[in-house]
């Protein structure tokens, strides 16, 4: 598989191999190897250079033979981005980004971790192992290739799918019938296969859960034959500093079993290109090439420390490769075993200022070298309505924020903030220890998911669209952003994508992506990719709302506002007459989504939180141009 390189110096990809992935992150990759036969399948690393700060997805061509494959904005550099901000590329040859977390777990039993009250939980406390042997063929064998046929929305095009294109990963089997690999080796998935090493029969997979968040999906298989005879992997604690660690897995170049051998040189809160997310990651230098995402990384005495997943790309380093460490693991295991499902990793929702400067914490009447300033709160979170502006967070469950941002990890090391929210599952509380205005005090924050304006991946895989007189309206989304370019989009509209927060939840963008050619919209033909703020004067929400405003509609003429005072007026009546005539011109089926069919329910109730700007704030880590600004 040949990895497209980005026109930055470095990027994370994802690797799946067969498929030809391409996750480019501004200084971010991840590599997924996948074989074609139409040619290179881009796939969009989801840190994105914000300019473009993206999740990492698998990357798909065209299947249009008119369009040229284009570079997303996750491919180009990242305007103020710091220097030694790395790019990750995902170990199946996509980009992403990368997380780390920190403490240590030992051999787990059911799902590769010892069970407490239907919990996954990880010992903290070292534990003696007796060395194994890593020749060991029935050890090697619970390492098992991935064949994964995808079919990918064509966002520009949304009543219809691209062409289906086909890639490979590695899994690992866990136990209860149960294997784990990365998300990205399954994202947009109509067909899962795998198959055992030395075995030549392939077995159809079911996909239980995808955590976009921190790249893992879960598994399973149903045939018995699978898994006669299978030893399922233990999870091992977090290691340290130069511990050895051993990569297993089905890269490019081969269709027998790869081992690769490095060590641990960091561990840290790192960024992951999939799901544009800063989790714990553990970066080592063994080698990791597309296909080998989803594949398992080992300790010495033969346990499971994490999942390989991305690796760094750049001009100036080498044998950079991240693995998703086990702590991640086991939250994504429990989550699952609480929920039924992925529900993500909660996110505070405040915009924070580290306070190293003497005057400044002087200002906010900080006494000591300790805290971390709130610059701004999401509307959209819990902590909107109990953080205000100009607070500093001096504590958090106990645990003291240093005035870099920092808490304490493990013995003599530091770690970043976020480490701690990350640890939480959505719905969690959290107390603060605030300073305000001098004063100490303690507040308790619900954590939940955050909400993105302009998403990076779409709930269900299909976007949403409304056609109306021909005028083609659906979300703007980091997906559709990729697949259009950012010459076409044009710079208001990614302005708004990059530094504007969702208002309220359910909030979106709406363009009008295209104007499908009709006497009745004659003079419109050439609009495209442009905002429709109102109709009829009232103020849109979101997509389903404008549906259901344009369903509603009494008066004779349907006016459309745009961005830049540009209007757009039909008929009524002639715009419904044409619909039908439109529909069947251009092959399309259907002049809306199926989720747009459903009743329309105002989510939001206070208009005036729709008319409220709010803006000016970087949307990710990625956007802000140095490392005195971060999101948590």
């Amino acid at each position: 598989m040949a990895v497209a390189v980005s026109s930055c110096s470095c990027f994370f990809s994802v690797m799946s191999s067969t498929v030809k992935f391409r996750y480019s992150v501004s200084s971010q990759s991840c590599f997924s190897s996948s074989q074609r036969s139409f040619g290179s399948v881009t796939s969009r690393g989801i840190i994105r250079n914000r300019g473009a700060s993206s999740p990492n997805r698998d990357s798909s061509s065209s299947p249009k033979s008119n369009r040229e494959q284009k570079e997303g904005p996750s491919q180009k550099k990242n305007a103020g981005q710091p220097k030694d901000e790395k790019p990750y590329l995902y170990g199946d040859g996509n980009s992403g980004r990368g997380n780390a977390r920190g403490y240590q777990p030992t051999a787990y039993k059911s799902f590769g971790m010892q069970r407490k009250d239907k919990e996954f939980v990880i010992d903290l406390k070292d534990q003696q192992a007796e060395p194994g042997n890593l020749q060991n063929a029935a050890f090697l064998n619970a390492v098992v290739k991935v064949y994964c046929t995808h079919t990918a929305p064509d966002y520009s095009l949304p009543w219809q799918k691209q062409r289906q294109f086909t890639s490979t990963g590695s899994a690992f089997m866990i136990g209860d019938g149960k294997l784990l690999t990365n998300a990205h080796c399954v994202e947009h998935y109509t067909q899962v296969k795998v198959k055992r090493r030395g075995d030549d029969t392939k077995y159809v997979a079911k996909v239980l859960a995808r955590g976009v968040d921190c790249d893992i999906a879960l598994l399973s298989v149903e045939s018995e034959e699978f898994w006669r005879e299978a030893d399922p992997l233990r999870f091992g604690r977090l290691p340290h500093l130069q511990d050895a660690v051993t990569v297993v897995g089905y890269p490019l170049g081969g269709d027998t079993i790869s081992v690769t051998k490095g060590v641990v040189s960091r561990i840290e809160v790192t960024s992951y290109a999939h799901g544009s997310s800063d989790l714990l990651g553990i970066q080592i230098d063994a080698a990791i090439n597309p296909g080998n995402s989803g594949g398992p990384a080992f300790n010495d005495q033969g346990e499971c420390i994490g999942v390989a997943f991305q690796v760094y790309r750049s001009e100036e380093a080498e044998n950079i490769g991240y693995v998703i460490p086990t702590t991640v693991v086991s939250h994504f295991l429990n989550d699952y075993e609480r929920n039924g499902k992925f529900s993500g990793f909660p996110c505070l929702g405040v915009l924070l200022q580290k306070l190293e400067n003497p005057a400044l914490r002087a200002c906010f009447k900080v006494q000591s070298n300790e805290g971390i300033l709130v610059r701004r709160v999401e509307p959209t979170s819990n902590a909107n309505s109990v953080l205000k502006e100009g607070d500093v967070i001096v504590s958090f469950d106990g645990t003291h924020v240093g005035s870099e941002g920092t808490v304490p990890f493990r013995s003599n090391e530091r770690i970043a903030f976020r480490y701690l929210i990350s640890q939480k599952f959505a719905g969690d509380t959290a107390e603060l220890g605030i300073i305000r205005a001098g004063e100490f005090m303690k507040l308790e924050v619900v954590l939940n998911p955050r909400v993105h304006l302009v998403p990076y991946h779409i709930d269900g895989g299909q976007p949403s669209y409304l056609i109306t007189a021909g005028l083609v309206f659906t979300p703007l989304s980091e997906p559709l952003i990729d697949e259009e370019c950012e010459d076409s989009i044009g710079l208001r509209l990614l302005t708004k994508a990059r530094y504007s927060l969702a208002r309220f939840k359910g909030e979106q963008i709406v363009i009008l992506s295209q104007v499908l050619a009709n006497d009745v919209n004659i003079g419109y033909e050439d609009m495209s990719n442009q905002q429709v703020l109102k109709f009829n004067g009232t103020r849109i929400k979101n997509i389903h709302h404008l549906a259901h405003l344009v369903d509603s509609c009494k008066n004779k003429y349907l006016v459309f506002e745009f961005e830049d005072n540009y209007v757009a007026i039909l008929e009524r009546e002639a715009a419904i007459a044409a619909s039908s005539c439109i529909l069947k011109d251009y092959g399309i089926p259907s002049e809306r989504s199926s989720d747009l069919l459903e009743p329309y329910l105002d989510s939001v109730g206070d208009d005036r939180a729709v008319d409220n700007e709010f803006g000016d704030s970087p949307v990710s880590n990625f956007e802000i141009g140095f490392d005195g600004l971060l999101w948590a």
